[in-house]
């Protein structure tokens, strides 16, 4: 029997120990950039490499083989590695950091390497990243029965939220902070909301998690861990359990990122919707709050204007508020008595401005030092930051306002801390630490002595260099170093007859010999382990200052908390001294009153041009006014002039006009301009009437609405009655009647104010010359029939002949006919305000005939007089000769 020839063995390819310990790591962190740290250099391989190539404009070269096939490599310097990794998370990558975890010279084969952060959208704490005036949110949603729990938190500054609301409201909650990374439960991934929440927020990073770090059950045990206590009672928590669970999500997911505990995370606070004025969305954009709606104006929003501020903590306060408005009307007075304080005491306000310009950005800077991040220079300036602090202190003693003198009591005493830091670290440091040059000499009685031996390593090498000249008296010999054999000594051919026994050849040169000693090596011994031993004691030293420092984090966030709230107060006062603002009169009741209201906007981009101020009432009898007039007019900037004051008051700020008297309101609501959603598949007028259906479901008799041409993105007569329905609504039905500003060249709305006693009609004043207008900008009592969208057309250059023969058509529209008797037409119907009180007048329209039967002055006419307007009147009577023999009956039976 023949045996069968056995097959060859088929060779498994060969991973290199090193490849290995990269792909055991890369598989734990599958969806981030691996940067896998040897030596000087982050690499990247793979398909990570072929990426790090491509966005960072980097070589792609190969190391070793796996399969088979040439390994992609790439890297980047140790060095520059923070701004490589600004660049890849622009991108929207995540970035594992890999580090060696062990000293390389005391490693038995292969260095242990680990992961110790992952930075995301949402865990960025880099400078090279940030805005410093606004913050980074990283937010987690779960949801359930029709609500939702959020909490948001800002790792660069330690802030921490949560909140509940109902499913309606979640888009507004996250858009009005605007997270740059939402976490959500992984079983929720087919959710319409998650889905809403990649096409409302295209630019924010969703990361899924496992459901079960949601649950509040499991959050509870991760928040109490991270906090330290033994229950959430304290934090106001207990009846939310949504918001509970998307907090220990977040807790979890910076644990996971970070690598580390975070006690810069120290407090957990509720926003709760009834303390503040809610502005959805579209109000924010709309109103041009904290960014324009066009990129060009980049100046041109609120935020510009009001942003005097000089710290970054500052800076992002104001973004806080403006977001925010109060509702309490005590607190906005708080706000507005400090201001006022401040514009009087025109040098105490300069002063602490001045001390502002010297201050750091504090939250940021305790971050990184309880983020184990922050270098020598975060700890001077965390040092020079808080040695001013008394000296704001001291300049608030006299504030008479409760809110400035209370923030002066609260300010902590941080002496120590920074006498620490002043004993410890030098004045002048590098960025990154250095040996030698970040701590102070004296500190350390052992770093001192070990500094000693190695700065003066020098001349003792020279001694020993003077000692073998003596002995062997060879005058040029010399003593050098270089990395590969340490110090040695270099004697010249000419003179090797002179070298000692005991010299030990190390190296030839052409023309000379190096040598060392046992005493040369005993030397280099001792200076090179006092180098690396004082090296290791002075890092050691720093962490420990550092972590110094962290003990003292939430008196520090106290304080930079204080010292914003201050600077956004002092540029309040700083614009309202300069802008010729006045303080709100702020009310707990139904009433907006502003005379002479400016625009801040467009007030401060008009340049020499004066702006024209105009006044608004709201009050139990003026509840909703009908707003005419032609385009360009002003109409827009009337209606958002009124909220922005509205909203400038209830965050604390003085208001451009000549008085205000402001009413608290709940909410603000806008409609203003024509925009699509053509990813969403929503027409302009889709969009419209969806912003518009939002409001008549959500608004209160405390709310202010803007609508600006409802109904103009269809048909002329679909719009005129969606229009004309949507002021019905919003007057007559109980649960909302809002504080309603409704602009329209609907002329015809102002026939409303017949029929509905808490409409008023304002219109814009133009001066006609001939076929040409002038804008007066001047918002003045009644209505007005024409629209001059002609003479508009005509300023912005269309043909002549186009717009002569709109003025035909014009002529012909404008027979038509709209009201009934001393009731519009458009009013009747059985679901009409007036239902039931409409009689029919002798005639379908108001006509000349009827106008001069008005007029007639019978008591003071002769007979005669009497007869020939009667007979007159006759005539205008007549039946015309083009008219259909059936017109009247057509025209009533509508």
């Amino acid at each position: 029997m023949m045996s069968r020839p056995l097959k060859p063995m088929k060779k498994k390819p060969h991973t290199s120990p090193m490849m290995s310990q990269y792909l055991n790591i890369k598989k734990d962190y599958p969806d981030a950039i691996l940067l896998f740290r040897m030596g000087d250099f982050y690499e990247t391989f793979l398909d990570d490499a072929r990426t790090a190539s491509r966005v960072l404009g980097i070589a792609l070269t190969a190391r070793g083989k796996e399969g088979g096939k040439d390994i992609p490599l790439a890297g980047i310097p140790h060095h520059a590695a923070e701004t490589y990794i600004a660049r890849l998370v622009r991108a929207g990558f995540k970035v594992a950091i890999c580090e060696q975890t062990e000293d390389p010279k005391q490693a038995r084969g292969l260095v242990k390497r680990g992961v110790v952060e992952v930075i995301t959208p949402g865990t960025i704490t880099s400078a090279l990243l940030l805005d410093e005036k606004e913050n980074n949110y990283l937010a987690a949603i779960t949801g359930e029965s029709g609500r939702w729990g959020i909490a948001r938190a800002d790792l660069s500054t330690g802030e921490f939220r949560v909140s509940e609301v109902e499913a309606s409201d979640l888009m507004d909650e996250l858009t009005r902070f605007a997270p740059s990374e939402i976490l959500f439960p992984r079983g929720m991934e087919d959710d319409g909301a998650i889905s809403g929440v990649r096409e409302r927020l295209p630019h924010a990073s969703l990361t899924g998690m496992d459901d079960w770090l949601f649950i509040a059950e499991s959050a509870v045990e991760t928040l109490t861990d991270h906090f330290r206590v033994s229950s959430l009672e304290g934090f106001g928590v207990q009846d939310m359990p949504l918001a509970v669970g998307a907090a220990g999500a977040v807790i979890t997911y910076l644990r996971q990122t970070q690598k580390r505990m975070l006690p810069h995370i120290g407090q957990m606070s509720v926003h709760k919707k009834a303390v503040y004025m809610e502005i959805d969305e579209t109000s924010l954009a709309n109103l041009e709050v904290l960014k324009p709606l066009h990129a060009d104006d980049k100046d041109a929003s609120l935020v510009n204007v009001l942003d005097r501020t000089l710290t970054a903590m500052g800076g992002r306060t104001l973004r806080t508020w403006l977001r925010i408005p109060l509702v309490d009307t005590r607190a906005i007075g708080a706000r507005l008595e400090a201001v006022e304080e401040l514009i009087y005491d025109e040098l105490t306000r300069r002063d602490l401005r001045e001390k502002f310009r010297r201050i750091s950005d504090l939250e940021r800077l305790i971050a990184r030092v309880c983020t184990e991040k922050a270098g020598p220079r975060d700890l001077v300036a965390i040092k020079d930051s808080l040695g001013i602090l008394p000296e704001i202190g001291k300049l608030l003693e006299g504030a008479v306002s409760v809110l400035l003198s209370g923030l002066q009591d609260g300010l902590p005493d941080l002496g120590p801390v920074r006498e620490t830091i002043e004993r410890a670290i030098q004045g002048d440091v590098p960025v990154t630490f250095k040996q030698g040059e970040v701590i102070r000499p004296g500190y350390d009685a052992r770093l001192d002595e070990l500094r000693d031996l190695t700065s003066n390593a020098k001349k003792y090498i020279l001694g020993i260099q003077d000692k073998e000249r003596r002995r062997t008296g060879i005058e040029k010999l010399r003593i050098g170093y270089n990395r590969v054999f340490g110090y040695y000594i270099e004697v010249s051919k000419a003179h090797l007859a002179k070298v000692p026994d005991d010299y030990i050849r190390k190296q030839t040169l052409v023309n000379a010999e190096r040598f060392i000693t046992e005493d040369l090596k005993e030397k280099e011994a001792e200076i090179l382990k006092a180098d690396e031993t004082a090296t290791r004691l002075e890092e050691g030293l720093f962490k420990d200052i550092r972590s110094e420092v962290a003990e003292a984090t939430a008196d520090i966030q106290a304080a930079a908390r204080m010292i914003a709230e201050v600077d956004v107060l002092a540029a309040f006062a700083e614009v309202a001294a300069e802008s010729d603002y006045v303080r709100p009169d702020i009310r707990d009741e139904r009433v907006i009153s502003i005379e002479g209201g400016r625009h801040p906007v467009v007030e401060r981009f008009l340049g020499e041009e004066p702006f024209v101020p105009n006044d608004v009432l709201f009050d139990d009898e003026n509840q909703l006014l009908v707003i005419t007039g032609p385009n360009m007019a002003g109409k827009s900037t009337y209606l958002r002039q009124v909220a922005l004051t509205v909203l400038m008051a209830q965050v604390g700020s003085f208001v451009p006009a000549a008085s205000a008297t402001i009413g608290v309101v709940d909410k603000i609501f806008t409609r203003i301009g024509a925009t699509d959603r053509v990813a969403r598949g929503q027409s302009t007028f889709l969009v419209e009437m969806v912003e518009t259906a939002n409001i008549l479901n959500n608004a209160t008799e405390r709310s202010l609405v803007l609508l600006d041409e409802v109904g103009r993105g269809t048909s002329t007569f679909d719009g005129l009655s969606i229009a004309w329905a949507v002021v019905e609504y919003l007057h007559d039905n109980e649960r909302v009647r809002p504080l309603t500003l409704f602009a329209t060249h609907y002329h015809q709305l102002t026939d409303l104010a017949a029929i509905l006693p808490r409409v008023r009609n304002f219109n814009i004043q133009v001066k006609e010359y001939g076929d040409r207008i002038i804008f007066l900008r001047k918002i003045v009592e009644g209505g007005t029939d024409r629209s001059y969208g002609i003479q508009v057309a005509k300023l912005a250059g269309l043909p002549q002949i186009v717009i002569e023969r709109a003025k035909e058509v014009l002529a012909n529209i404008e027979e038509d006919e709209y009201s009934v008797g001393e009731i519009p037409r458009i009013a009747r119907g059985e679901h009409s305000p007036v239902a039931g009180e409409v009689q029919l007048g002798l005639w379908d329209a108001e006509t000349e005939l009827m106008k001069r039967l008005r007029g007639l002055d019978l008591n003071n006419m002769t007979p005669v007089e009497a007869f020939e307007e009667l007979m007159a009147l006759r005539e205008m009577a007549s039946p015309r000769p083009d008219a259909a023999p059936d017109e009247e009956g057509a025209d009533t039976d509508e």
